[in-house]
């Protein structure tokens, strides 16, 4: 049963954002697909995050049905080297300023309308904003209006999260079954909803392009790796792999767009030990300059693109490859995996929180952490055309299961539940009688601990 969207909001709390200033990873993905869903749904949306320092406060996009709110510019200002750059600073604001803001300028004017709001915080920074944000509407009288999520995307920061005090206030969900087994461990065992990706990023591969970027490239294998410069993300294992073939005797092209990371200066030390060419440049501004890039660098093993990658460049990318290695060793849920498959590219993924991963069927599954597997596993599928294309097949259709549409039905069916767990009556339900409101100030407020 879904919820009436005339009677709705959502709020989504993330640090990371669709700015390119707040995308550190797949959470900045997963809000930009999520909150555009939900306005295109015709849910009223509002998105607060740590956004550009240099764009607008406040901004409304898809027919001011989803509002922009950017936080903690005024650190950002100072702080320019992504969403987490100033990290600590981000936390003791975000934690004293929005809370109170959210309550007054979003929560209370939409119950006084008579609707209610669903508010899922992201990742432990928001943990600590999720407990004041329920005990502000407690003492307000307007806690049986407001549904409380708050989601794990990652196990970063678990550690400084009061378990207790997030159990009381929100509903804890999570992204795969991996990660749902690993928050065990913390003793919460949350609701798995899934990730999901755009309806628009499921499109057909271009064929001049991918033979276009296929030609420039010029290699016997053409391989593309993306995400943060981390251990977790076997970057080593990649490169290792790729220097394997070489000395094979076999041309290799691995194009990869890491972050900002220390790891970085790891991987690259370590291909150019292993008698890898790299080139470091800019990232090409759209298919063309991918195709010129290319030709310009036959004499490199890895081209490692230094700046921020457009969509439609990505998704070119994904189809005219060979494959893509998204090849982690903990990987939460694996929306580079999907999207390969949204866009008719191979994806090799690890086999953590991939769920929708089948080897040899959608997807390339590695099961050890032995260059060697990506060596061979890459290689038989160079002599199995047929097979590579009934991948492709099965993988967009994959891709399809997976459409946030999709998973919005399973989220509204979720919030059902967490509405029960939380004594609040949704709009599609019958409505209550009438209850007199009083607010009461809290004792304490003036000494409560904004910081996790």
């Amino acid at each position: 049963m879904s919820l009436d969207a005339a009677r709705t909001v959502f709020v989504l709390l993330s640090f990371e954002g669709p700015d390119v200033y707040s995308q550190a990873g797949g959470l900045g993905v997963r809000m930009k697909g999520l909150s555009r869903s939900l306005a295109r749904l015709g849910y009223p949306t509002y998105l607060y995050f740590c956004g550009d320092p240099d764009l607008p406060g406040e901004e409304d996009l898809e027919d001011g049905r989803l509002h922009l709110r950017r936080w903690c510019q005024w650190i950002s200002a100072q702080h320019r080297g992504g969403v987490y750059d100033g990290e600590e600073g981000k936390i003791r604001d975000w934690n004293y300023s929005l809370p109170p803001s959210l309550v007054d300028n979003v929560i209370e004017p939409a119950a006084t309308e008579g609707k209610h709001v669903v508010v899922l915080g992201e990742e432990w920074h928001t943990a600590w904003s999720m407990k004041l944000i329920a005990d502000s509407v407690f003492y307000r009288g307007l806690r049986d209006r407001v549904v409380m999520l708050w989601n794990a995307n990652n196990t970063f920061g678990f550690h400084r999260i009061d378990w207790p005090a997030l159990n009381l206030a929100t509903t804890v969900t999570t992204v795969s079954r991996y990660m749902k087994f690993r928050m065990w461990e913390w003793g919460q065992n949350p609701i798995v909803i899934p990730n999901g990706i755009p309806r628009e990023s499921i499109v057909e591969p271009d064929a001049a392009v991918v033979t276009a970027l296929q030609s420039a490239a010029a290699a016997d294998h053409f391989w593309f790796k993306i995400g943060r410069f981390d251990p977790d993300k076997r970057w080593l294992m990649a490169v290792t792999a790729a220097a394997e073939l070489k000395r094979r005797g076999r041309t290799v092209k691995l194009l990869m767009r890491g972050g900002r990371e220390p790891h970085g200066a790891d991987v690259m030390v370590h291909a150019e030990h292993q008698g890898l060419a790299v080139r470091h440049v800019q990232s090409p501004a759209d298919v063309l300059g991918l195709a010129k890039l290319l030709r310009e660098s036959r004499e490199a093993d890895v081209i490692n693109l230094t700046s921020f990658l457009n969509d439609p460049t990505l998704m070119a990318i994904y189809s005219g490859c060979d494959a893509v290695l998204a090849n982690s060793g903990h990987e939460p849920f694996g929306l580079v995996g999907l999207e390969v498959m949204a866009a008719g590219g191979i994806p090799v993924t690890g086999s953590t929180g991939e769920d929708y991963a089948e080897a040899y069927r959608n997807a390339v599954v590695l099961e050890t952490d032995d260059p060697l597997e990506i060596v061979t596993e890459l290689s038989v599928l160079k002599e199995r055309p047929r097979l590579v294309a009934e991948m492709h097949k099965r993988g967009r259709a994959t891709a399809r299961d997976y459409v946030w549409e999709k998973v919005i039905d399973e989220l509204l069916l979720r919030i059902d539940f967490a509405a029960a767990r939380q004594r609040v009556a949704l709009p599609n339900a019958p409505t209550p009688k009438p209850v007199v409101r009083r607010r009461v100030r809290r004792p304490d407020a003036a000494i409560i601990d904004v910081n996790p």
